[in-house]
């Protein structure tokens, strides 16, 4: 068949260990015989983050906001091991993170559903999408260590010249650390726009809850800009869809959340989004089954799967072993791509072949053919376990009929 061409290149951002090796074999196996692949490439795999000063990172997200679309593989956020490990200039941050704060975009994270594999909680029927908030916060922080004896204050000079001083701690007990956080009302309210117009486009109820009551200006802040934004803008526009928004405490929205059906969108802020994605996803079955989009408010799209870099199945690679690591996130992840490129661009035949890979990797599964992180949890009867470069083959053979 003659391959499928693009007219605009995809911003393409290489990553680290495992999934660096498992998006070879995407492409190799599933994309390049199908696709006129036009990339713009970055590799933003540690050694070479190191080697540019992380200044690739940067490189690649401003690429993004050129080109409008993004996918990424899971990257390294360094540690003080990595740091010997990869014999590093300095602990580089998060990639994610840095990517997020350029684009100033909100993540939605939703778990992938396949035949045979049955959540850890019942009851979830259906998806539950994390919109998380991806700027700011603890990821954006400044930290000190504090000696005994110290005194820690938070200062703000307004445009006037003008100091407000509040006490955070007097040190005269004992060493300590702080943390300085911030956060945007622009970004905010971007926040609360993508997430509404999200439930909009996928006509679900949205969720939203942090700590307000202990947190009586930061989280409270966030939860005044979402309530003036609803009310002014689309309050309206949710009724006449029969969905809702609904405001809740976190520790609120948690208990709720076990005891739902899912089918409806929990917005959450940065560090709340990241771990309860994590959470969400492993209730689901698998960490390697949840699709990640990064959505700016001014529409651009960047892509991944939700898991880290599998370190440990990376060795065992090095090793000269097979691994059974499951690629079928890092496969979402350039379906998504691919599919908003083609929705962009005019293109429906790249649009169908996304369309078609992702239901040849679901149709895989539910045949008993499968990673061993799902097969360990599959109610299907004469599963077979199988390596990763396997898994792809089969996809494939399944790919091709479907063409």
């Amino acid at each position: 068949m003659e391959k499928i061409r693009m007219t605009t290149p995809l911003v393409e951002m290489d990553g680290d260990e495992m999934t660096r090796i498992i998006w070879k074999m995407i492409k190799d196996i599933l994309l390049l015989p199908y696709i006129d692949l036009k990339t713009e490439y970055y590799d933003l795999g540690l050694v070479h983050r190191n080697e540019t000063d992380d200044k690739v990172t940067i490189e690649s997200a401003e690429a993004t906001k050129k080109y409008g679309v993004a996918v990424k593989c899971a990257t390294i956020t360094p540690n003080a091991a990595r740091m010997t490990e990869y014999d590093l200039k300095e602990m580089w941050k998060s990639p994610n993170g840095t990517i997020r704060a350029i684009l100033d975009g909100t993540v939605f994270r939703a778990p992938i559903i396949a035949d045979g594999i049955t959540p850890y909680i019942p009851t979830w029927t259906k998806p539950i999408t994390i919109a998380r908030h991806a700027y700011g916060d603890v990821y954006k922080n400044t930290e000190l260590q504090v000696e005994q004896g110290s005194r820690a204050e938070l200062k703000v000079t307004d445009k006037n010249g003008n100091e407000t001083t509040e006490l955070i701690y007097d040190f005269s007990d004992s060493a300590g650390i702080i943390q300085g956080l911030h956060n945007k009302d622009k970004s905010i309210e971007g926040f609360a726009r993508s997430c509404f117009n999200y439930a909009l486009d996928t006509r679900q109820d949205i969720w939203f809850a942090s700590k307000d009551t202990i947190s009586k200006k930061y989280d409270h802040r966030f939860k005044d800009i979402f309530a003036e934004v609803f009310e002014k803008d689309y309050k309206d526009r949710f009724s006449a869809v029969g969905i809702e928004y609904f405001y809740t405490l976190i520790d609120d929205a948690v208990a709720r959340v076990i005891r739902s059906n899912g089918g409806y969108i929990w917005a959450c802020k940065n560090y709340d989004g990241d771990v309860m994605s994590d959470m969400v996803a492993t209730a689901y079955g698998s960490l390697a089954m949840m699709t990640s989009v990064l959505v700016s408010p001014d529409g651009i799209y960047e892509y991944e799967a939700a898991h880290g870099t599998v370190q440990r199945h990376y060795y065992r690679y090095l090793k000269g072993e097979k691994t059974s690591t499951n690629p079928v996130a890092t496969i979402y992840a350039w379906t998504g791509a691919l599919r908003k490129r083609g929705e962009l661009d005019s293109l429906p035949e790249l649009c169908s072949f996304a369309d078609k890979l992702e239901k040849a990797t679901l149709r895989t599964i539910s045949d008993g053919v499968m990673t061993g992180d799902l097969a360990a949890i599959s109610a299907l009867k004469n599963k077979k376990t199988v390596d990763t470069e396997t898994f792809l083959e089969e996809i494939n053979a399944r790919l091709v009929k479907s063409l």
